[in-house]
């Protein structure tokens, strides 16, 4: 019997709560980057996610571009009471997919909601980030910006997207920020220096994407043709750097097998023990692969077996930065 998701984490704290399913999915894959698009997958898999539970979906304009709003859009007709939807602005892209820069300009942010809008066949977005921060444009002005998208009704709740503390600190002084989505996975940690205990101290909840270090963490990772993860991009993906990094994970698979469940399933289960106010997002266009994502949620961890995965997976212990341009990033 295939598991469901029964319950759900608050992102934000007093008028910026947020309620949400503990786990969400994630949609780029659908429509790019990870080898070919599969709308007809994607919308399967999107009704599959909501009829499990799993009503905290994730895009953003950039993704396609405009094809995987358009996709959500299609995917959720009917159903939009049921759904958390959350999307992204700020990376610029032609329709052609040139990639334009990062854009944090006021004018930009309220034709970007109105565009997404739009695309997604909906009156309001539940959740708007800003994909990534604009160094040219004070973040006052940006969130200031979508300040106003709140004041009129077109989005209920603010997010930034890998954003530094102090453009959090910034930001929520602006306007109350209810999520920052970042990477944050067993191969991702850097977050808890500095981030983390930042989002803690004002009330903002965590939704990390990637929270399968991009596949490799499922024991199963094998892209196909046109996958960008075989590319440059992703060093921990490549070369002698996955020779070192599939090592860790097979550790992480025989602590799975003892526990009764898959790799993937394990690093998930640990992401969701790293508190109540964290709401993974895992990725996937295929529902076998949303429907073993969802059985995380029935994986227990103890405090023996967080250690023992601690002990297979040192913090710091991965091959590789996570991007191999890190020019996008507000770090």
């Amino acid at each position: 019997m295939t598991q469901t998701i029964t319950t759900t984490r608050t992102l934000g704290t007093a008028d910026a709560a947020l309620t949400v399913s503990s786990l969400g999915l994630g949609c780029m894959g659908m429509s790019e980057f990870y080898g070919t698009p599969d709308e007809a997958g994607g919308i399967a898999t999107i009704g599959r996610a909501l009829d499990l539970g799993v009503t905290f979906l994730d895009t953003a304009d950039m993704y396609g571009p405009f094809t995987n709003e358009r996709l959500v859009g299609r995917a959720i007709a009917g159903r939009r009471d049921e759904v958390v939807l959350a999307t992204k602005f700020g990376n610029e892209r032609a329709e052609d997919g040139t990639r334009l820069g990062i854009n944090g300009r006021p004018e930009y942010v309220r034709a970007a909601c109105d565009a997404s809008l739009a695309r997604l066949g909906v009156d309001h977005l539940d959740l708007y980030y800003q994909h990534r921060v604009d160094p040219t444009v004070p973040i006052e002005e940006t969130v200031g910006a979508m300040a106003e998208l709140v004041a009129a009704g077109k989005v209920r709740h603010l997010g930034l997207s890998e954003a530094s503390a102090e453009t959090i600190r910034r930001a929520h002084a602006t306007h109350p920020i209810t999520a920052l989505q970042t990477e944050y996975s067993l191969f991702t940690r850097d977050l808890e220096d500095d981030i983390l205990p930042v989002l803690r101290e004002l009330g903002i909840g965590l939704v990390p994407y990637s929270p399968l270090g991009r596949g490799i963490l499922t024991g199963a990772y094998a892209p196909a043709e046109g996958d960008s993860r075989s590319s440059a991009y992703f060093p921990r993906l490549n070369g002698e750097n996955l020779v070192t990094n599939q090592a860790l994970v097979d550790a992480l698979a025989a602590i799975a097998a003892r526990q009764g469940c898959t790799p993937g399933q394990l690093a998930l289960a640990w992401v969701l023990a790293q508190g109540e106010d964290v709401a993974p997002i895992p990725g996937t266009k295929r529902v076998r692969y949303l429907e073993e994502n969802v059985g995380a949620a029935a994986v227990s961890l103890d405090e023996a077996v967080l250690a023992e995965i601690e002990q297979a997976v040192p913090r710091g212990a991965v091959a590789g930065a996570r991007y191999g341009d890190m020019s996008s990033i507000d770090a």
